[in-house]
């Protein structure tokens, strides 16, 4: 895939776009109007390779900010009228991806293939108190 100037790219050298998803569910909903059932964003993630530091902790502030701009596309998509009922994040855990078996990381959580050790990364953190937060509204 080509580079889109200015933009970050995931470690599978995709662009990091998020004004990309609103258009996309914006133009769904124009394009089927009430036809259109709920939207449900069920697989939503980016690769990095993310490891931990000398301390144990994994700072993944590239896939923070990846979700944060995604989610904040859907939610300006929920603005312009489209029913968007859920948010699931690709992946809780680091796992094996058919293209690319073990080298790509996906998860909010690392997982040490060799020990199968499981470490939260900041993004698990991150998007637990943004959760938290959505309860309290």
């Amino acid at each position: 895939m080509e580079p889109i100037p200015g933009y970050p790219l995931t470690a599978f050298g995709n662009p990091v776009v998020p004004a990309g998803l609103t258009e996309l569910l914006v133009a769904l909903a124009a394009r089927y109007g009430e036809r259109l059932p709920p939207v449900y964003i069920t697989e939503n993630g980016c690769s990095f390779p993310d490891e931990p530091d000398p301390a144990g902790h994994v700072e993944d502030r590239d896939r923070i900010s990846y979700l944060d701009g995604h989610i904040r596309a859907v939610a300006d998509a929920m603005a312009a009228g489209v029913d968007v009922r859920g948010y699931l994040v690709w992946s809780l855990l680091d796992n094996f991806e058919w293209a690319e078996g073990y080298h790509q990381r996906f998860g909010l959580i690392h997982v040490d293939y060799q020990t199968l050790r499981r470490t939260p990364k900041a993004s698990f953190t991150w998007y637990q108190d943004l959760i938290a937060a959505q309860r309290g509204q």
